[in-house]
């Protein structure tokens, strides 16, 4: 039986990463996530993702 959660790097990159996030909304503009993490003082606006 195969588990739920088959973790690919380059399908999250592409779904929660920062470019995923800047063009979800109004075509290019700072979305409403990445704005509320800045002003929060997030270390990390978005997940990070290391090559093997």
């Amino acid at each position: 039986m195969i588990r739920t959660y088959q973790p690919k790097k380059r399908q999250r990159r592409r779904t929660t990463g920062f470019l995923a996030r800047m063009k979800a909304r109004r075509g290019g503009r700072l979305s409403k996530v990445l704005k509320r993490r800045m002003l929060k003082g997030r270390w990390g606006l978005t997940p990070t993702f290391r090559k093997k």
